[in-house]
């Protein structure tokens, strides 16, 4: 899936802007232009990335940086600040912020920025055993779920399976295969019992399993991890 960013800007032509160059990128970009939305926005944690503007209505960007993180958001996190306001970089720094980009901005200096602190959010992820898919987080080391921040629970062989399914993302898994990966060589399982697990699985991970956008059949093949 694309990695998504939320660009949080009231100038209309700097939002746009970026929210064309990273789309080109291959990003997939929503644009606020407040800080309380942005805030909600940001809880729902549907983001890989936050480029946040200090000066905004309502709600200032240090504001939303601080309440973000005083309520468990670690999304990374770029600030946009005034040219030679120093005292705006290091208070952002110290709110929490990843990095800081001084306006006027070179759109490319901003890319290149974006793309490094996605790299070292997903190195620190897999370091830490954190995964990520829309707004699921999954702490394997913990062995939680949650959707949004609320937790959700997963028996013993179901985080298993979706360790499995997250280990092979994008790859379709035959029924044989996840049967190898997370029960083992030596257990033998009817297919149906797989195919619980699955659904029980995507009972508690899809908005709608009827219609899945996580665990996808393949038909006659098996299954695929699009998260």
């Amino acid at each position: 899936m694309k990695e998504r960013i939320l660009v949080v800007e009231d100038e209309l032509t700097i939002a746009t802007g970026l929210q064309d160059d990273l789309e080109l990128e291959g990003y997939e970009v929503e644009v606020v232009d407040d800080g309380k939305t942005a805030l909600c926005r940001i809880l729902q944690g549907e983001f890989d990335l936050i480029v946040l503007d200090i000066m905004l209505p309502g709600m200032d960007g240090f504001e939303v940086c601080r309440e973000a993180r005083m309520k468990g958001s670690r999304t990374p996190i770029i600030m946009l600040t005034a040219k030679g306001q120093e005292v705006d970089r290091v208070v952002g720094l110290e709110l929490g912020a990843d990095d800081y980009v001084t306006k006027p901005f070179s759109r490319r200096e901003l890319i290149a920025r974006i793309k490094a602190v996605l790299r070292r959010g997903r190195e620190r992820s897999r370091s830490a055993g954190i995964f990520r898919f829309a707004d699921v987080t999954v702490d394997f080391d913990r062995f939680e779920v949650s959707r949004r921040g609320e937790k959700i629970d997963l028996t013993a062989t179901e985080f298993k399976l979706l360790r499995v399914f997250l280990d092979h993302r994008g790859q379709v898994l035959t029924i044989d295969e996840l049967l190898q990966e997370a029960w083992g060589p030596d257990v033998v399982l009817t297919d149906r019992v797989i195919y619980t697990h699955i659904n029980n699985l995507r009972s508690k991970l899809e908005e709608n399993p009827q219609d899945p956008r996580f665990i996808i059949g393949v038909r006659g093949v098996g299954y695929r991890f699009d998260g």
